[in-house]
């Protein structure tokens, strides 16, 4: 079993930073797709930031330029930098994690960002 596990989440006020950690139990030197999701109170869940399958990085419009997707691949990791942070990135954030094509993704329990204005 796959254990993904967030962390780095927490109250900050607007224009503050936070850095989300999403660690892996088992090896992400190799994977399908790696993304950051968050849902908001009342909204459906939306991609945040996510490796693309030729290596490069994808972005939802409202995080571009703020938000920074990045992986240590010796520990395991995936982060989210959000910088600039406003208060409609409150929300929950999870990592998500498809190791190979053939299987189901991952989802980690998720950590609560929470953005004062």
């Amino acid at each position: 079993q796959v254990r993904l596990v967030e962390s780095g989440g927490g109250l900050v006020q607007a224009g503050g930073s936070l850095r989300l950690s999403c660690a892996a139990s088992r090896s992400i030197l190799s994977t399908n797709s790696m993304g950051w999701y968050r849902r908001a109170p009342g909204k459906q869940r939306e991609l945040v930031a996510a490796f693309t399958s030729g290596g490069g990085t994808d972005y939802a419009d409202s995080v571009k330029g703020r938000f920074t997707i990045s992986r240590d691949n010796a520990k395991n990791t995936m982060y989210l930098q959000m910088n600039s942070l406003k208060p409609e990135d409150t929300a929950i954030y999870y990592c998500n994690v498809q190791f190979n094509r053939w299987s189901a993704a991952y989802w980690g329990q998720g950590t609560q960002v929470t953005v004062s204005s």
